[in-house]
């Protein structure tokens, strides 16, 4: 089940190949993220110390979180791969034109997982290419509607 998806990835970027990420969270962003106070748009990953992190996701506490407890919406949180998965990563990523996006995030037995994409970004003759073709697509599925 989706919590929040990135959807100016799909805009700005070729998704390549996708992971699924665990997240080092803490209690007061699990209740957030339930309670869909969460935004990817300006996140991105990166690889430090072979170990991947996601920078610039933004949590907003909850009214009702602990008052003793320093909430920062944008810290920095770690994410749990595989160390395969981690050295394909850094292997694709240092080669040029290669970048890691948060595509969305989402729960998976009962855990809130991150979907990471090996992307490439698009030129924006790219963008605009692929807007033609939403649009065609929704416009032959209009066609094929008002014959039926």
């Amino acid at each position: 089940m989706s919590i929040v998806e990135n959807k100016k990835a799909f805009h700005d970027y070729f998704i390549e190949e996708r992971f699924e990420a665990g997240l080092v969270l803490e209690g007061w962003e699990v209740k957030a993220i339930r309670a869909g106070r969460v935004q990817l748009k300006e996140a991105y990953v990166i690889v430090k110390n072979g170990e991947v992190w996601l920078l610039g996701c933004h949590i907003s506490p909850l009214s009702t979180a602990s008052t003793h407890v320093k909430h920062d919406p944008v810290r920095t949180r770690k994410l749990l791969l595989h160390e395969r998965e981690i050295a394909k990563l850094i292997g694709k990523v240092e080669r040029a034109g290669y970048a890691l996006v948060p595509l969305n995030l989402h729960f998976s037995k009962g855990r809130i997982k991150l979907e990471i994409g090996l992307a490439k970004g698009k030129k924006q003759y790219d963008k605009r290419e692929s807007e033609k073709q939403r649009d065609w697509q929704r416009e032959k599925a209009r066609l094929m509607r008002e014959k039926a």
